[in-house]
């Protein structure tokens, strides 16, 4: 906490060169500070940003963690002597939680202005079980769920979300305005995009028991296809200027390079190719490296038709 309350007002706003601090209100609670006022923190900051919200004004909260807010019921629950409930926590933790989490969404001000409140918590369960109350609870409240993975935090991947446990129910009510706005298929791309996703959690599995060399080439392919996803689409440096952000189009590009690059693979392995002749082409490695470069949305048309033309050659050369 003191790292935070020292070092967040260094930090600037990308895109005004100000101080964060400008636009950032921080409430500290500390575990040795009364459990009063750790509970009241919560809606404290909830209350806030409604009033900015009531302003016009979009507000992010981060609340972190609702896992310490929680023990902080829990132990006030405890001294009121009230009946508990599972593994101590009070009977109306998940009336409370709702209550919390239901404040944010979209509102038409009194002035007329558009302005909303975005809720972010961070649940910290003992030992990562998200079957304790506090997950449950609020698992059954949201509708999107980021699960954090110490093994991806390991493997140097970030962001370390779990592309498998996570996952969002606002696909059907968004995909209209994906079609409108970014490209008539982006909801067929993005479902294609985590199949293959899944189907490489299926095969790893088995490559673990015997390796990847006892799979048909159809489905080594699909293990390429799945760490490109993983290392070229899901992966990005947050400190590097341009990786830091990705407009929604280039995102599609990305996965429709990706898709383009095994549907043109198959086609090259069934006229004869090989996959270390697919794989190990220039043009690809071109493509995965590119999105760190200036003018990378403008170039992806380009580098995609050296890919299909070097994927082609493979073919021919064989």
């Amino acid at each position: 906490m003191t790292e935070v309350l020292t070092e967040f007002p260094h930090l600037t706003d990308p895109n005004t060169g100000k101080p964060l601090m400008n636009r950032t209100t921080m409430i500290a609670n500390t575990s040795n500070m009364p459990v009063a006022a750790r509970e009241a923190s919560v809606y404290t900051g909830i209350t806030i940003a409604e009033y900015f919200r009531d302003m016009g004004y979009d507000v992010a909260l981060m609340a972190d963690s609702t896992s310490r807010w929680a023990e902080a019921m829990r132990e006030i629950s405890s001294r009121l002597e009230e009946m508990p409930g599972e593994e101590g926590y009070p009977a109306y933790l998940s009336s409370r939680l709702a209550e919390f989490y239901e404040r944010a969404g979209r509102v038409q001000t009194l002035g007329g202005d558009d302005g909303s409140v975005s809720v972010i918590g961070a649940v910290s369960p003992p030992g990562g079980d998200i079957s304790e109350p506090v997950s449950q609870g609020t698992l059954r409240i949201v509708k999107v769920f980021w699960g954090l993975d110490a093994g991806l935090a390991r493997q140097r991947h970030f962001p370390a979300i779990n592309w498998l446990s996570s996952y969002s129910l606002y696909p059907q009510a968004l995909d209209q305005w994906y079609r409108d706005n970014i490209a008539n298929d982006f909801p067929e791309v993005r479902t294609k995009i985590s199949s293959l996703l899944q189907v490489e959690a299926e095969l790893q599995e088995i490559v673990q028991l015997v390796g990847s060399d006892a799979l048909p080439m159809d489905q080594q392919l699909t293990l390429e296809v799945a760490r490109m996803i993983r290392e070229f689409f899901l992966q990005q440096n947050a400190f590097h200027e341009v990786d830091t952000f990705s407009q929604l189009d280039l995102q599609y590009e990305m996965a429709k390079a990706i898709l383009a690059f095994q549907e043109e693979s198959e086609k090259a392995m069934a006229g004869g190719a090989g996959l270390e002749d697919v794989v190990n082409i220039p043009a690809r490695t071109d493509l995965m490296r590119g999105r760190f470069e200036e003018g990378y949305a403008e170039r992806i048309g380009e580098l995609l038709g050296e890919m299909s033309k070097q994927i082609a050659g493979t073919m021919e050369d064989n």
